[in-house]
């Protein structure tokens, strides 16, 4: 078992929402993995799986499940507060986890993960396609080659409507959050010397706006904005942007969305996301890319890498928990 050659990793899935849907149609097109099983609360959800890959078993009990799959690793992909819980259960049963990100929304919770996970990391990898977009792998090559950074700017802007549509969701944990891990890379997990953060509010009080500042001692300066602002017309997913200076060099990306456009009654954008999945086989972009790493990471051909493990994910949320407390502890 050498190189990129070797047996196929029988991963699960946990979860059948958007994203879990996602993963398991991207593992059933990867030459280096097999899906042997689902995981849904609710029946439904996996009859309705049935009509996309009927062979796949699934259950509803996750004790059943880790008892009678063949899975070696798991993927979860479950509602946030279920993450611990389920992640316990996968490790404590000797298996290999990667887990999407959030650990928790609580930071006590997600630390107490820490006496099962190995000290490499190895059997607990953090899933975050953002780390394997294309454009961003470039972008941190180009950076690596190119010297220190000066000053990173990250915009991720998202509909408006999700001020409504999900009630009490701050951009700052979940859609600023990914443009913090992927700083966290550019910049080798330095920690930072210095948070600060400010809210904009609807008028009910609702947090539509985070706008905040990292500073390093002799290091870059990092700002970041992340909202739901964008009107319908715009993309469904809004717009995302990072821009990165250094001495004699600077580079931009615009990773969402994708570059195709359509226009039929109204514009659209197919590929909001550089992720392509489904039923027939077809499995490319960042979620491929990142399910390919925890195969190899699976079959040690490599280590979790940096912005992936669970040490990486504790650090972030330290991050965006001292970014909180400044935002809160200012008027806005």
């Amino acid at each position: 078992m050498t190189g990129k050659n070797f047996a196929p990793v029988r991963v699960g899935v946990i979860g059948l929402g958007r994203f879990g849907k996602l993963h398991s149609l991207t593992l059933a097109g990867l030459a280096e993995a097999e899906l042997a099983g689902v995981v849904a609360r609710r029946e439904a959800s996996l009859r309705e799986f049935e009509t996309l890959l009927p062979d796949v078993p699934g259950w509803t009990d996750l004790d059943r499940a880790i008892s009678e799959c063949d899975a070696e690793a798991w993927i979860v992909a479950c509602t946030t507060a279920a993450h611990v819980d389920v992640t316990q259960k996968l490790l404590e049963a000797g298996k290999k986890v990667l887990l999407e990100k959030p650990i928790s929304e609580d930071l006590n919770e997600a630390r107490s993960l820490q006496p099962l996970v190995d000290a490499d990391s190895s059997n607990l990898m953090i899933g975050h396609i953002v780390l394997f977009n294309s454009e961003f792998l470039q972008l941190r090559d180009e950076a690596r080659q190119r010297g220190a950074i000066s000053y990173i700017d990250c915009v991720r802007h998202r509909p408006a409507s999700i001020v409504k549509d999900f009630a009490g969701e701050n951009p700052l944990h979940a859609a600023m959050v990914h443009d913090l891990y992927a700083t966290q890379v550019l910049v080798n997990r330095a920690e930072p010397s210095h948070f600060s953060c400010q809210y904009h509010r609807t008028p009910t009080g609702a947090i539509d706006l985070a706008s905040a500042r990292l500073t390093w001692e002799d290091g870059p300066v990092a700002t970041f904005a992340a909202s739901y602002l964008t009107p319908a017309g715009m993309p469904p997913r809004g717009f995302d942007r990072m821009e990165v200076f250094g001495d004699g060099w600077a580079s931009r990306i615009n990773p969402n969305p994708r570059p195709i456009e359509l226009w039929s009654e109204q514009a659209e954008w197919p590929m909001a996301l550089e992720i392509r999945a489904d039923a027939n086989g077809t499995a490319s972009g960042m979620m491929a890319e990142e399910q390919r790493c925890f195969c190899r990471v699976v079959r040690g051909l490599q280590p979790v890498p940096v912005g992936a493990t669970f040490a990486d994910a504790i650090q972030v949320q330290q991050w965006m928990d001292r970014l909180d407390q400044s935002a809160t502890q200012r008027p806005t």
